[in-house]
């Protein structure tokens, strides 16, 4: 059937999945979030806060919209800025890919890379302060803020996890990144309310504080905050499961060989996902999804780049695997 769009976020593939039976040796769906024009899964809460803004009078055209973003929601967000006629300033740091810097650059935003982290909060809340900074002296900037923002959640309450739910009607567990947690409560929140024998497994990074980690450096954008982001409530979180940015790597690698070519936050569900089946599935093959958020391109210069695996992880990195190889 013939299809015709005018506007970028009117495209989305909301119902392709991955058996990855074969690669990780039981059974987990992988659903791919990362078939848009932005993308990544981002593109579904971009488009719904500037729509939630635009229906509570909060902005108008012309007007300058200000988010701090790790990557993938600069890019959703810019992309939907540009079609509506907005400006856009995306505050991120220097984890931030290339590529990503690059596309929000093509789309008309500012970017603006913080290098040095505060104290207490990281490069997040070091974005965090230059946000702030910059809606106070310029008039006309308004910040979404896409960690307390509910149109976050909403967005996924109303697409990802309904979706979810129709292609799987026997589910057993669902595996959801935590970053803003926006996707997580979306789901979380859906499931619990129509579906509550689903188990909702958040999967975080180690050195993220937002399920009470100790803080650590993190170079792998995406997955993991420095600070707990206002969205989230734990009680509709039935387990958390952190992974190592050394894992995330290998789960990419490892799609990659089968020719799945998948994102740093991919890889970190993936691993997650792996582990917690592992340890928590031994005697059953339960029926499992996890959300990729996006796709590997964008990584190239990254976690597919040897050089760079070597220079932040050493030599090894890419020695042993995910349970099951």
């Amino acid at each position: 059937m013939t299809r015709v769009i005018a506007a970028p976020h009117e495209f989305n593939v909301d119902d392709l999945y991955l058996d990855l039976a074969g690669i990780l040796g039981r059974r987990l769906y992988l659903k791919c979030e990362g078939f848009n024009f932005a993308g990544s899964i981002k593109m579904k809460a971009a488009l719904g806060m500037i729509d939630q803004a635009e229906r509570d009078g909060l902005i108008t055209p012309g007007m300058t919209l200000v988010e701090s973003s790790s990557g993938n929601m600069g890019v959703a967000l810019s992309m939907v800025a540009s079609s509506r006629g907005y400006r856009f300033v995306c505050v991120t740091d220097s984890r931030c890919t290339l590529a990503n810097r690059r596309l929000m650059e093509v789309f008309g935003a500012q970017v603006v890379v913080i290098t040095h982290a505060d104290e207490v909060g990281g490069l997040l809340g070091a974005r965090l302060r230059q946000v702030r900074g910059l809606c106070s002296a310029n008039e006309g900037f308004v910040w979404l803020n896409q960690y307390a923002n509910q149109a976050n959640w909403t967005a996924h309450h109303a697409s990802t996890a309904p979706e979810i739910a129709r292609a799987f009607p026997a589910l057993d567990v669902l595996f959801v990144g935590a970053g803003t947690t926006g996707t997580l409560m979306g789901c979380a929140r859906y499931f619990r309310e129509h579906h509550p024998e689903v188990t909702i497994v958040a999967v975080d990074a180690i050195g993220s504080v937002t399920f009470g980690g100790a803080p650590a450096a993190r170079v792998i954008p995406g997955v993991g905050t420095g600070v707990r982001p206002p969205l989230l409530d734990v009680t509709y979180v039935d387990d958390v499961v952190h992974v190592s940015e050394e894992d995330t790597v290998r789960a990419c690698h490892r799609l990659a060989e089968r020719g799945f070519l998948l994102g740093g936050s991919t890889g970190t569900v993936v691993a997650g996902a792996a582990a917690w089946l592992e340890d928590n599935a031994r005697d059953g093959d339960p029926t499992a999804v996890a959300i990729s958020p996006d796709l590997g391109e964008r990584y190239l210069d990254t976690i597919y780049y040897d050089k760079w695996l070597e220079d932040v992880y050493g030599p090894d990195v890419l020695a042993g695997a995910l349970a099951g190889k």
